[in-house]
């Protein structure tokens, strides 16, 4: 089954809300960083981190689409793979996104998973690498990261399958961009970092983490 979506943006863009929009209209399942703690493929993510080449097929076999980190990482990797997927940026003013890290992911995950020597962590650690100059916490290194990504994008997203997309605006742009009908039900708000820390709990109450 071939990707159809890449959601391109960072974490606390909306992402959860667009996995559950997108699963909504039937581009589902989604994958999300919540999936990398349920089906256990930090290592998976840790190796790409980690400059190996990797399996695109195999990593994303039973998904129709993807969304947040670590994947967004590999956006354009991804969109050459597939070349019919359609890519989606989510979009939030950067002071906010920033505002929003701190009081949720950014603000309490790291604590919990960095010195533990896990996969995870080794995933965590080339997010804030990569994109944040190696801090989840120093405004100006996170929003400069935040701004590089989004300019990236804009740059380079083929124009005829890319859409800039905020979660609040709703149905209507996403599905005459995905090309399917707007359900009359409202667009799903997700509690992202509710959904993410009762994961993360579970799993280190599993000792799997």
């Amino acid at each position: 089954m071939p990707l159809e979506v890449i959601g391109v943006g960072f974490g606390r863009t909306g992402t959860m809300s667009l996995k559950l929009a997108l699963e909504r209209l039937g581009f589902g399942p989604c994958h999300h960083m919540t999936e990398v703690l349920r089906r256990q493929t930090a290592d998976v993510w840790a190796e790409a981190a980690a400059g190996k080449p990797m399996e695109w097929d195999a990593i994303f076999a039973g998904y129709r689409a993807t969304v947040d980190w670590p994947a967004c990482h590999y956006w354009r990797e991804l969109a050459a793979h597939w070349p019919a997927a359609k890519i989606i940026l989510t979009t939030r003013d950067a002071e906010s996104w920033y505002r929003s890290t701190q009081e949720t992911i950014f603000g309490e995950i790291p604590r919990q998973v960095l010195g533990s020597g896990t996969s995870f962590e080794r995933v965590l650690r080339a997010i804030a690498d990569r994109d944040f100059g190696g801090s989840f916490t120093d405004r100006d290194k996170l929003i400069a990261g935040y701004e590089r990504h989004v300019a990236e994008v804009l740059a380079l997203a083929p124009p005829d399958r890319f859409f800039a997309f905020n979660v609040a605006d709703g149905w209507l742009p996403l599905c005459e961009f995905l090309g399917v009908l707007a359900p009359a039900e409202p667009f799903p708000r997700a509690n992202e970092r509710a959904e993410f820390m009762a994961t993360l709990n579970a799993m280190r109450e599993q000792n799997r983490l």
